[in-house]
């Protein structure tokens, strides 16, 4: 659990008001200024105010929380901010609103006064559903539901994609090489702007001169260019340094770019890299990486949890990554960034009391009030009569006609049963991805729907070349469309190495047939 009393500007609030927050926001030049949201939607702040960033309707500081009444009940499903600072949000409705600095117009109101409460960003943007937005310096991007990306505010380096260096004062689509193409993740450096697509592309615009858009030069570019050093890599997500940039691949491996100073990009020197460089994790698969344009701090979470942070570390210079105690890449930010700085939008745990998914959760597997015992390869799982009935039609049909307390099961291993039991008490499965496979067999056998749609998200972050035609061959065999789709593509991205596997050569024959010729359709073949 995330405990947001880290950072220094929640000092001051009782803990009974800390347990009340769901979400929440540090920012400012010297982590000063904080936004949060409530679990009753209610969104308060509290700082130095500063170009009337809290959107408060003044520019006074509170050292107390204030209310953002305009907020409240919109459910922010995304916020940045920049270095002014200007903030932006975006809502569960598709709605942005901005508030804050706006010398260069990044509020995106067609005009440069500052904006002291929250304001709806309606130009361009009226009849699109925002999902995502990040800031830089002085500049705003956002992207849609669609896949389409606008931009708006300072652009001297060309960080706003409109083909010159004219400030954008109102949303402006961000177009040229990225015309018809769905982008599918975004990230601002402080003067430039990254964008990841749906087929794994990333592309990269604006300030260039420490080489951080990765394009092998070092001259600032005014509209979008596609990575080419990257050409057969599939970036799934990019965060921003001040001046580098992370980015994650499908399969787990982090690649870096651009200034290096303290050692940002974890190649082990602070030499600048004007292309993409592969970091030496020698550690597990990673899921996550994090970065924030106000620092030179870099962080990855592996897939067991562990944190790694590299770059500028509370005043070191940090080259290699360094494995921490830490849970969360968010805890690194607040104890090791300057300034202490959220990297994102946080989420925020209470625990003040059991809620009723966490009583569940609690009891379950525990014998002292189950009143039925599954046997499992010779293993016990303690459960409740009750609780199956309600969470599982099968359940309900063959509990209501059998009384025993004992049932075997020679179906399924005791691993995968016991994680569908534990499923049923969560909502959540855990296992690793290799095993997940035979949990997408029970989830088919029971009709658990969901169960099958979280196992396949399960199964897709742990696809490797090695494993990906045996995951394919799953996918096929469970009928499992969304999976099957997803493994296919990442078969023909990899297509060389995939065919190059034991597992290619042990393929079925119909399913060998059916896979050339559908990757043939898709110009796989072609030189």
């Amino acid at each position: 659990m995330l405990d947001v009393g880290k950072w220094p500007v929640f000092a001051l609030l009782p803990p009974e008001e800390l347990r009340l927050i769901r979400q929440a926001c540090v920012f400012g030049t010297a982590a000063n200024e904080a936004i949060y949201v409530t679990v009753s939607d209610e969104v308060f702040a509290l700082g130095t105010n500063c170009s009337g960033c809290l959107g408060l309707g003044d520019m006074q500081s509170t050292i107390e929380p204030r209310r953002i009444d305009i907020l409240c009940g919109k459910k922010i499903v995304s916020l940045s901010y920049g270095t002014g600072p200007h903030v932006v949000i975006a809502t569960a409705d598709g709605e942005v609103y901005s508030w804050g600095h706006n010398g260069y117009s990044q509020l995106g109101n067609g005009t440069t006064n500052h904006g002291l409460i929250p304001a709806l960003v309606s130009t361009n943007l009226i009849s699109k559903r925002v999902t995502e937005v990040a800031c830089g310096s002085h500049h705003t991007i956002a992207l849609t539901t669609e896949g389409e990306v606008y931009a708006w505010g300072y652009n001297n380096s060309g960080q706003v994609g409109s083909g010159s260096t004219a400030n954008q004062p109102t949303p402006r689509r961000v177009s040229s090489c990225l015309q018809n193409k769905v982008v599918v993740n975004i990230a601002c450096g402080q003067l430039c702007s990254m964008a990841v697509l749906d087929n794994g592309e990333t592309y990269g615009w604006g300030y260039n001169c420490n080489g951080q858009l990765g394009l092998g030069n070092n001259g600032n570019q005014q509209t979008p260019c596609r990575i080419a050093a990257l050409q057969g890599t599939n970036i799934v997500q990019v965060a921003c340094g001040y001046a580098h940039t992370l980015a994650l691949t499908d399969e787990g491996f982090i690649y870096s770019w651009g200034a290096n100073s303290y050692g940002q990009l974890g190649t082990g020197n602070k030499s600048n890299q004007a292309v993409p460089t592969l970091i030496n994790m020698d550690k597990e698969r990673m899921v996550e990486v994090a970065a924030c344009h106000t620092s030179h701090t870099s962080v990855a979470k592996t897939q067991s949890g562990q944190v790694l942070m590299w770059g500028q570390c509370r005043g070191q210079a940090v080259a290699y990554p360094h494995l921490t105690h830490f849970t969360s890449t968010d805890d690194v930010f607040a104890c090791f960034a300057t300034p202490a700085v959220t990297w994102h939008l946080l989420s925020v745990d209470g625990d003040d009391y059991l809620t009723v998914a966490q009583s569940l959760k609690r009891e379950f597997d525990s014998p002292e009030i189950s009143d039925l015992k599954f046997l499992v390869d010779g293993k016990s799982i303690h459960v409740h009569k009750a609780l199956l009935k309600i969470r599982c039609e099968h359940f309900r049909a063959l509990l209501n006609e059998n009384d025993e307390e004992t049932i075997e099961i020679h179906q399924f291993s005791f691993l995968v049963y016991r994680a569908f039991l534990e499923y049923l008490y969560t909502d959540t499965i855990n296992l690793p991805p290799e095993d997940a496979v035979g949990l997408l067999d029970l989830s088919t056998y029971y009709r658990e729907s969901r169960l099958k749609r979280l196992c396949q998200e399960t199964i897709k972050r742990g696809i490797t070349e090695e494993n990906a035609i045996t995951l394919l061959s799953a996918a096929v065999k469970y009928e499992a469309r969304d999976l099957e789709e997803f493994c296919f593509k990442f078969c023909v991205n990899h297509l060389t190495a995939v065919t190059q596997t034991q597992a290619f050569a042990d393929m079925d024959h119909d399913l060998l047939k059916n896979f050339i010729s559908k990757a043939s359709r898709y110009g796989a073949f072609k030189n």
